[in-house]
């Protein structure tokens, strides 16, 4: 049987701030600009979290279902590094405010940035097991506020990626058993407590490129035949940055074909470069930016109907890797682009003003009430009357939300 993703939509947030005015003002070396190869990256309010970013991508495939498909989702499966709870699962909110049925399994999975693909693997065999039945499957992120004044803070997104996975796959036909993986122990980033991200770059570089040999190298050997030129139109890789998807991308093709020097950036542009555009301009969004990428790819395809097979490969710090594959033909695009370019442009100050205001939304928050008159301009703008969810209040550590 043939299984996938039936329908995807992105929460890429209603806010962004320029890239080049955070170097500027953090007097960061502008020379590195053009090696992190992005413009602009999405902000949360201090009124969103991952729960909101999650309904909110998940709402519009919710909504645009049957009643009785909606009765068919059995699984409720989010992957996470933004977790608000060490018990509560963030997916009982998520399950709540979409109004989804209660004969439906519910939980959440973390590893980094892998964790979308460790939801969508699971989702796909308990389909497998089980046809006619589908799954939401979310990857949802928000960074903190820790590293602000480093060079991780410029590259560093919110938001969240949605996906119906099903027995008729429009969007994604995942290759059955086209999988490879590759794991090990490795402390090259880390969120030790809710306000602190730390890592070393240099080494999640290392590691990134070591996974991505590793477990492209496993999925040859389960899949005959396999030539990284022609079997896959284009390559779809987990997006922490544009620029380090480059780099992987030139190693991956110096190893595993005949392709010159002057010949791995045209392929580049020809097979990559499509699947960066909204990453670009979003940032990353950890468990959500393999499959934001796959959004871009999906949007910017032309002839629509043609189907093409893809090659994506997962990484997720600490780490987990998988390199898989599957068939797309442009249909079930999300159409981003319009959401993307209608975000509000935060100044500095503003920017400012909302990252001190975050902290008070992530785990651990006993008690909080979110008020918006600080940035009460932006909410009305962008949020009020939207019909979006966002973050009320925080009682006894229960979250609070209601729809703006």
């Amino acid at each position: 049987m043939t299984v996938g993703i039936e329908a995807i939509n992105a929460y890429i947030g209603r806010t962004s701030v320029d890239v080049a005015d955070l170097f500027r003002v953090r007097g960061l070396d502008t020379e590195r600009l053009s090696n992190l190869m992005m413009d602009r990256k999405s902000v949360n309010l201090p009124c969103e979290d991952p729960v909101s970013n999650a309904v909110n991508a998940a709402k519009p495939l919710i909504d645009a279902m049957t009643d009785r498909s909606r009765e068919r989702i059995e699984l409720v499966v989010v992957g996470t590094e933004s977790g608000l709870d060490f018990g509560k699962p963030i997916s009982t909110y998520i399950h709540h405010h979409l109004g989804l049925g209660r004969r439906c399994r519910s939980f959440e999975v973390k590893h980094a940035c892998y964790g979308g693909t460790a939801a969508l693997q699971t989702a796909a065999a308990v389909i497998a097991a089980r046809p006619g039945t589908k799954a939401l499957v979310i990857a949802t992120d928000a960074a903190s506020v820790a590293a602000r004044g480093t060079y991780w803070e410029p590259s560093q997104g919110a938001g969240a990626v949605a996906m119906i996975v099903g027995d008729e796959p429009v969007v994604l036909r995942l290759d059955s058993g086209a999988n490879g993986y590759y794991s090990h122990e490795v402390m090259d980033t880390l969120r030790p407590r809710p306000d602190l991200e730390d890592g070393d770059s240099d080494l999640s570089l290392i590691s990134y490129l070591e996974a991505l040999e590793h477990s492209f190298r496993m999925y040859t050997e389960r899949v005959a035949g396999v030539d990284l030129l022609t079997s896959f139109q284009h390559l779809v890789l987990h997006t922490p940055f544009a620029g380090m998807v480059k780099g992987a991308h030139r190693q991956l093709l110096r190893r595993h074909s005949t392709l010159d020097a002057a010949s791995i950036p045209v392929d580049f542009d020809t097979r990559v470069a499509d699947t960066l555009t909204y990453c670009r301009q979003v940032g990353n969004i950890y468990s959500a930016a393999l499959y934001l990428a796959l959004c871009s790819l999906l949007d910017q395809l032309s002839d629509k109907g043609r189907q093409r097979r893809i090659g994506l490969f997962s990484y997720g710090s600490g780490c987990a890797s998988e390199f898989y594959s599957g068939v797309v033909d442009g249909n079930g695009a999300p159409g981003l682009a319009t959401a993307i370019a209608q975000r509000h442009r935060l100044s500095l100050d503003e920017y400012e003003l909302i990252s001190d205001m975050s902290v008070d939304r992530m785990c651990g928050v006993r008690d909080r009430r979110f008020e918006t008159s600080s940035y009460q301009d932006i909410y009305d703008s962008h949020f009020d009357g939207h019909g979006l969810l966002v973050l009320d209040s925080i009682d006894r550590f229960h979250r609070r939300y209601r729809w703006s």
